[in-house]
């Protein structure tokens, strides 16, 4: 499991992350879910990025993100532009990424203090 610094009192950090599962604050999850700085939503209704439709952008958008990460499970995929075109006609940023980067990434832009949000998918 790939440890990251623990910076739970600055709010919503991915603590840990492998292929069993991903820890938020040092607490499990095995399903996907969206973590921001101040809000984190268990059980975000995805279980690939096949299933991403314009419901999970928004979803997304609803937190007022400068920018979204989207953690696309265990290997790098692209969705078709048309279930992101709200998110780019915004001029806001959108990055792809493989979900052990994305959690990552996340970590590293919230330490930041970037208002990121991340939907991470967990397969």
């Amino acid at each position: 499991m790939k440890f990251s610094q623990d910076r739970s009192d600055s709010g919503y950090v991915i603590t840990a992350y492998d292929d069993n599962g991903i820890l938020v604050n040092g607490k499990s999850f095995e399903k996907s879910f969206i973590i921001s700085a101040e809000d984190f939503q268990e059980n975000w209704s995805i279980a690939s990025i096949a299933e991403l439709n314009n419901h999970h952008i928004q979803q997304l958008l609803d937190i007022q993100p400068e920018l979204i990460i989207l953690g696309t499970g265990k290997k790098l995929t692209f969705p078709p532009v048309e279930v992101y075109a709200s998110v780019v006609k915004q001029n806001m940023g959108i990055e792809f990424m493989d979900t052990n980067a994305a959690c990552r990434t996340y970590n590293i832009l919230m330490g930041e203090g970037r208002k990121v949000v991340a939907g991470i998918i967990f397969e």
